[in-house]
């Protein structure tokens, strides 16, 4: 599990070129065993889903918007679309008064039944696979946010490791996502954002891995074949295809999946007109155009416009969705259904735009997406006062969302050494990272400045997988390449090694107040780390 070289830059015929064969430049060989490439990631994974999974039922309440989307995913289990309750049903569903929730509604009057919702299904089609496990209860609509959130550690640490060509750095990555403390809370809590970060880290994990095998494909073809201006077709990408699976669901969760979708799709393209160029290619980028565009706008633009499509099933099929117009569209036979169904559907879309440009109402938790990376100002999901339920007369039950700050602070100086790293180096890595960061987290400034729109912390977490390979890039740099002394790499390790023990330190900390627990109300007042600001 040795550290991997960092090449800073790509080798020219002075620098060394003849030393190295081109897949070696343009594929790296990955880790020797493979069986601890799946190890360890996995071990790191099972560390994060013990610890989202441990007392998942805990707090015994709705947690913040858990009010909305715990509702509108039993609703899609039960109806196929959204539906809207009775008046008090957080408290019906708790005392497991489930049957009751659900307004009656007369035959002639069925759309009032319909729930005006303002995103996409696939996030509440995915908690209600846990309520449909476990049933309507604390435990069954986070049940899948704790899997994905599980299962997104896996996945970070298998794409570092990839990124990085070291088992070590990868497990280092799925460490720091188990113990960051905004994904943790979101992983235990049944809001959309955990799915819509689990949708754009796999689609980004997809194309590195595309990136790789392309890179395979064209150094093949460079082996056995007559040097050309443009180069080969490099035939069906099944890994781009999946990423295009992958975004489409991030834009099926929430609709700001689709600024990932865009600059992946770009970035991929970039890859792929580097690598022409990099074998030598006299038009690298004409190469490109013709022969990997058409096939990335079938990735990166059918594949997810038919994903999102696909993940409005329920509405297109039910007769109580919202502004559906069934008796309308059934009227006049199936050409008439098809045109009248998809023009409801995209005036919903319409309306559903107006929501969100007007988002503009005050919450005492709001913060400018300026703050976010500062921890400035987190969300209280949860508080609860109690009396003499820790062993003195005032105890506290608090769910705080926020993240673990010896891992932001970290990492934000790990970005701001990518920016550096990137412009005297044009690494790819530093470059994707950084893009990727930037997608989740500069179109906020749009809606801050032009609408005034009401935003909170937890709108960050597709930037944190970003954040955290920042974090593992920097490890790298720090602990040396492999021809560095063994005494650089022994204190580089050592720093590292140190810097995760403090996140360990820093999360364990925290932890009462990230999984609800009962504890004194001054323990819980410690914890704050800037009062004025997290109370």
């Amino acid at each position: 599990m040795a550290v991997t070289d960092f090449p800073h830059k790509a080798f020219s015929e002075s620098e060394g070129e003849s030393e190295r064969s081109l897949r070696d430049r343009l594929v790296p060989s990955m880790p020797r065993s493979a069986l601890w490439g799946w190890i360890g990631p996995l071990i790191v994974a099972v560390f994060g889903a013990v610890v989202r999974f441990v007392d998942l039922g805990r707090p015994r309440g709705v947690v913040f918007d858990e009010t909305y989307y715990m509702k509108d995913g039993y609703s899609l289990l039960t109806w196929g679309v959204e539906r809207v309750t009775v008046k008090d049903a957080d408290k019906l569903v708790l005392a497991g008064r489930t049957g009751e929730i659900w307004k009656q509604c007369a035959a002639d009057k069925i759309g009032e039944c319909a729930s005006y919702v303002v995103h996409p299904p696939l996030g509440k089609w995915m908690i209600a696979v846990g309520e449909w496990l476990f049933g309507l209860n604390p435990l069954g609509w986070r049940a899948a946010a704790a899997f994905v959130g599980a299962l997104s550690i896996l996945i970070i640490a298998r794409v570092a490791r990839r990124m990085t060509r070291s088992t070590l750095l990868g497990c280092f990555a799925g460490l720091m996502l188990a113990l960051d403390g905004l994904h943790f809370v979101l992983s235990r809590t049944a809001l959309l954002d955990i799915f819509l970060m689990f949708w754009v880290l796999a689609g980004f994990a997809c194309l590195v891995v595309d990136r790789d095998k392309a890179r395979s494909r064209l150094v093949d073809w460079y082996e056995t074949s007559a040097l050309s201006d443009r180069g080969p077709y490099l035939g069906v990408r099944p890994w781009r295809l999946a990423a295009g699976l992958c975004l489409g669901a991030a834009c099926a969760v929430k609709w700001s999946g689709v600024f990932f979708l865009i600059g992946f799709a770009i970035m991929s393209m970039v890859w792929d007109a580097g690598a022409r160029k990099a074998v030598g290619l006299r038009r690298p980028y004409s190469g490109a155009l013709e022969k990997d565009v058409p096939s990335a706008l079938m990735a990166m633009a059918l594949v997810p416009a038919i994903t999102y499509v696909i993940s409005w099933t329920g509405w297109f099929l039910n007769a109580t969705g919202y502004g559906r117009n069934w008796a309308e569209a059934t009227s006049q036979g199936p050409v008439h259904f098809v045109i009248n169904s998809i023009g409801s559907w995209i005036g919903y879309h319409f309306q559903v735009l107006g929501f969100h440009n007007q988002l503009d109402s005050t919450h005492p938790y709001q913060s400018e997406p300026w703050s976010w990376p500062l921890l400035l100002r987190p969300v209280a999901f949860f508080y609860e006062g109690r009396q003499n339920a820790c062993g003195v007369k005032d105890c506290s039950e608090a769910v705080l969302g926020v993240g673990t700050p010896v891992i932001w602070y970290g990492a934000l100086a790990a970005l701001i050494a990518m920016v550096a790293w990137y412009v005297s180096t044009r690494d790819w890595r530093a470059g994707a990272v950084l893009l990727a960061y930037l997608l989740g987290w500069l179109p906020w400034f749009y809606w801050a400045i032009a609408d005034n729109r009401t935003m909170f912390l937890f709108y960050a977490a597709p930037m944190v997988p970003f954040m955290v390979l920042a974090l593992t890039l920097a490890a790298g740099l720090i602990i040396g390449p492999s021809t560095a002394s063994p005494s650089r790499r022994m204190i580089g390790a050592a720093v590292t090694g140190a810097f995760a023990l403090l996140a360990l330190i820093n999360f364990g900390w925290l932890y009462p107040v990230l999984s609800g627990e009962v504890i004194p109300y001054a323990e819980w007042n410690a914890r704050m780390l800037f009062k004025s600001r997290w109370i």
